[in-house]
């Protein structure tokens, strides 16, 4: 599964992970490989991922996220 995380200003990460945990406005959900479409805003928090390099965090002070056919893209403000 690929994951994107962008910003106004830079592409913060993109690459091949296992897994995303995100925390989504209605509780921290975590996306695997296959999982069904959706869109979410996310609030202030962490989103943590397992790539090649093992686990990675980013702190985010909220955003969208968009899952679709295995594309995780995180638009960050």
């Amino acid at each position: 599964m690929i994951l994107k995380v962008i910003s106004a200003e830079d592409i913060v990460f993109e690459g091949e992970v296992k897994v995303v945990h995100l925390p989504g406005a209605l509780g921290a959900f975590t996306v695997l490989p296959g999982h069904a479409s959706l869109i979410s805003t996310l609030t202030p928090g962490t989103v943590r991922y397992t790539g090649a390099d093992g686990e990675q965090k980013v702190d985010i002070a909220g955003g969208i996220v968009d899952v679709d056919k295995d594309i995780v893209s995180v638009c960050i403000y």
